[in-house]
């Protein structure tokens, strides 16, 4: 496995990574016009799932390096993370948070004070 420095990476490799993504929200796009969702084609609209799709599978491409994830599974996790498009980024904003977000400290109440009897 690379190093998990950003800039080891070759430019094929990020050409696969969004590219992987890329069809992954094309596949996204195509599904909500007939569904309805998109009542017509809208290229604005095409553009931003692109955009979106890309940018969640490469934070997905960085989730499955720190993880030492095996390539062939890596990719399947981008085309999908890809195709969920926002989605995706919600889910790995949860993991994120439950992973190190740490509990907040309840503020005391009137009733957890007990009074001391000294």
């Amino acid at each position: 496995m690379p190093s998990n420095d950003p800039t080891s990476y070759s430019i094929a490799t990020y050409a696969w990574v969004v590219t992987l993504a890329s069809w992954g929200g094309i596949a996204n796009y195509a599904r909500k016009l007939r569904d309805g969702i998109i009542t017509r084609f809208s290229i604005t609209e095409l553009i931003g799932e692109l955009v979106i799709s890309g940018f969640t599978g490469l934070m997905t491409f960085y989730l499955c390096v720190a993880g030492e994830v095996q390539e062939p599974v890596s990719a399947v996790l981008v085309g999908i993370s890809g195709h969920m498009g926002s989605r995706g980024i919600y889910l790995i904003e949860n993991i994120l948070k439950r992973r190190y977000d740490a509990t907040p400290v309840q503020p005391e109440t009137e009733t957890d004070k007990t009074p001391s009897h000294e």
